[in-house]
């Protein structure tokens, strides 16, 4: 059965977010941030893998967990990997499509489950406590009068922020939301282009604020009803498949609540035909300022050079985003589960990402991607613990 939905519209909203880019305003910006990106470093990889070798056990012998700890000191520039400090930035923001009755709940859990991440009670909260990581949920576009307590609403800016974006700035603050929830993509457009291109740049400020602070490893997490039609939605058209392709259950529609989720999608697939081909109009067209944020976290973690860490489809299909806008960000993406949507093992094929946990997690928040920090730091005291062959008087094995 549909709840009944509260709908939010244009409040608290920053100005000057509805004019579109031009082609060439748009590929500036596109060309700023990949000029900012930088290759893995791969003397720190070699060096990882000769270290790896190094130690007392078989060659390969902590498998796919081995390619992670390579890949963490290509894009940190280190072989000496530290993870000891550890977040989750989960981005909240409601999705005007949600008026089409494609969820099982109403707005109004978005701004809940925000105030209990907040407050520390969330499931990814006490999973992260369980593993010493930290949770910062932030506003992206909370469908409410007023971002709650405790939840993040404002980042320092930086001089590669446009001005259009400074419009409501105190002390260098931005404001991270642009808009209080997205628009009903089957009437129009989801974000103009300017709100798109504010979110991607939010999430490289939070990474770029992150780094500061000195975190090591960053979770990708988020919260906002039908936020599992935008991502399908998005991935759909990144991957040229149908809805029936990528869309599942979400929250746990019914056979007739998914339905009728696939015949919307599709609907609004064929009538943005030829006009969102393109990875960043699909994202404008269909996405969530959760996703497009995600893309900027991702794309923050190749300019910072922290590992960014993959959840289930929503995180998934922003970093599909990100790799399709920031060609070779994946190289600085670590995958974490396959979740139960349909979409998700196709997108990661496509990212060429192997992920370790396969438990059909569907819980979002960021939690799939907070199981894997335990089964890295285990791995690390391995890595770090650094016992010979000497140490064993046995000898090494070589590779052939």
């Amino acid at each position: 059965m549909i709840r009944s939905r509260k709908i939010i519209k244009d409040k608290d909203r920053i100005p000057d977010m509805d004019k579109e880019f031009s082609k060439k305003d748009l590929n500036d910006f596109l060309e700023k941030m990949n000029n900012m990106m930088s290759k893995p470093d791969a003397k720190a990889m070699d060096e990882a893998r000769k270290h790896l070798d190094a130690i007392a056990k078989p060659l390969d012998g902590l498998g796919k967990f081995e390619h992670i700890l390579v890949k963490v000191a290509g894009i940190t520039g280190s072989p000496r990997i530290d993870l000891s400090s550890k977040k989750v930035l989960v981005l909240c923001s409601d999705n005007g499509i949600v008026e089409e009755g494609i969820s099982q709940s109403g707005q109004d859990v978005t701004k809940a489950v925000a105030i209990s991440l907040s407050k520390g009670n969330s499931s990814v909260c006490r999973m992260a406590g369980a593993v010493g990581a930290s949770v910062t949920p932030v506003d992206m576009g909370i469908a409410c009068d007023e971002t709650p307590d405790g939840v993040v609403s404002k980042v320092m800016a930086d001089d590669l922020t446009e001005e259009v974006f400074s419009k409501d700035i105190d002390d260098k603050l931005i404001l991270t939301y642009s808009r209080r929830g997205s628009r009903n993509f089957m009437k129009e457009p989801a974000m103009t282009d300017t709100e798109v291109i504010h979110a991607i740049n939010i999430g490289r400020l939070l990474v770029k604020e992150e780094v500061s602070k000195g975190t090591k490893l960053i979770a990708t997490g988020e919260m906002g009803i039908g936020n599992t039609t935008t991502s399908s939605a998005v991935a759909a058209m990144l991957l040229g498949k149908r809805a029936e392709e990528t869309a599942g259950r979400g929250a746990g529609l019914d056979n007739a609540g998914l339905v009728h989720k696939i015949e919307i999608i599709n609907a609004a697939i064929d009538k943005y035909k030829g006009e969102s081909d393109a990875p960043f109009k699909a994202l404008a067209t269909f996405g969530g300022y959760d996703i497009a944020g995600m893309a900027g976290i991702f794309l923050g973690g190749a300019i910072y050079r922290v590992p960014v860490v993959i959840d289930g489809l929503i995180s998934a299909t922003a970093a599909l985003v990100a790799e399709c806008l920031f060609p070779g960000v994946r190289d600085f993406m670590i995958p974490s589960h396959i979740g139960k949507e349909p979409a998700m093992k196709e997108i990661l094929k496509k990212l060429a990402l192997d992920p370790v946990i396969c438990a059909d997690l569907a819980l979002g928040e960021g939690t799939g991607a907070v199981m894997l920090f335990p089964l890295l730091d285990q791995v690390l005291a391995v890595y770090n613990g650094n016992t010979t062959f000497d140490d064993i008087s046995v000898g090494q094995y070589h590779r052939f």
